[in-house]
């Protein structure tokens, strides 16, 4: 079912806006004038390369409008920076919160694009500091400069990552107590066998993180999936001819549909 579509490719035609968010979402757009429930998020709750995203299929679990807010490239940066997007989120019924990874933020040792929190923008005079003899001017993703600074084997990393574990619980805490509604956190865990080379057990949401945001939400959902290629869902998948390297790293229709009957259980038990 390989075939190019506006939703495959994430173009002009399919993103949207909303009010004074910097942010773009999946489109089109919806009204804000009615009840919604807002599911908040990133390339997983966008849906990238799949026709029916979870936020869509919980609309029709629930029969109540959902507003998918997810956005490609969306860490905990532009997640929790983004004034327009907190105050859209406020005036939902409830919020469903993917929770983004440990990377894409601005911390003591390096900074982050804005939006695309993929990217890396600089290192800080204490990652210099922490690291003199390492040159940074040919990095430009912060999984590459992770990668590079894991592979010097020796204790330092263990700081890096103790900060961005620190900061993560921080601004997490903080976006949650902000929001109004009610909020359900969605820690997807998303196997890739393709990345084995990259230490995700170093960089995961543990269990002690979800329990220091738990008093700020009305309900914590760990759920582990797999990516399409690992599924056997790529040929479900909506993609270009050139794309397919890159779908097959995101999550297939039928993942979506197991995500957003999990979802509506817990939004059905909370009764909101």
């Amino acid at each position: 079912m390989s075939y190019q579509s506006i939703n495959a490719g994430c173009s002009a035609e399919m993103m949207c806006g909303y009010g004074a968010s910097k942010l773009r979402f999946r489109g089109p757009q919806r009204e804000l004038d009615r009840p919604f429930v807002a599911c908040l998020g990133g390339e997983e709750t966008f849906g990238r390369f799949v026709d029916s995203p979870f936020p869509m299929i919980l609309e029709r679990r629930l029969d109540r409008r959902c507003l998918n807010l997810g956005s490609l490239f969306c860490g905990v940066e532009a997640l929790t920076q983004d004034a327009g997007l907190l105050e859209i989120a406020n005036r939902a019924e409830i919020c469903v919160l993917q929770i983004p990874g440990l990377l894409g933020q601005s911390n003591r040792y390096y900074r982050v694009h804005p939006r695309r929190n993929d990217r890396f923008v600089a290192p800080t005079a204490d990652l210099v500091a922490l690291y003199p003899e390492e040159d940074f001017t040919d990095i430009h993703f912060v999984r590459h400069l992770l990668t590079r600074l894991w592979a010097r084997s020796d204790a330092r990393i263990e700081v890096v990552e103790q900060e961005l574990r620190r900061e993560w619980i921080a601004k997490i805490s903080r976006f949650l107590r902000q929001l109004a509604p009610r909020v359900v956190v969605l820690n997807l865990e998303v196997e890739d066998c393709a990345l084995e080379s990259f230490p995700h057990e170093r960089v995961s949401i543990n269990p002690p993180m979800i329990d220091a945001i738990r008093p700020h939400c009305a309900a914590c959902l760990d759920l582990r999936v797999q990516v399409c290629c690992e599924s056997d869902e790529i040929e479900d998948m909506l993609f270009g001819t050139l794309q397919q390297p890159i779908a097959e790293h995101m999550i297939g229709p039928a993942t979506h549909r197991k995500i957003a009957e999990t979802v509506a259980h817990t939004i059905n038990d909370l009764c909101v």
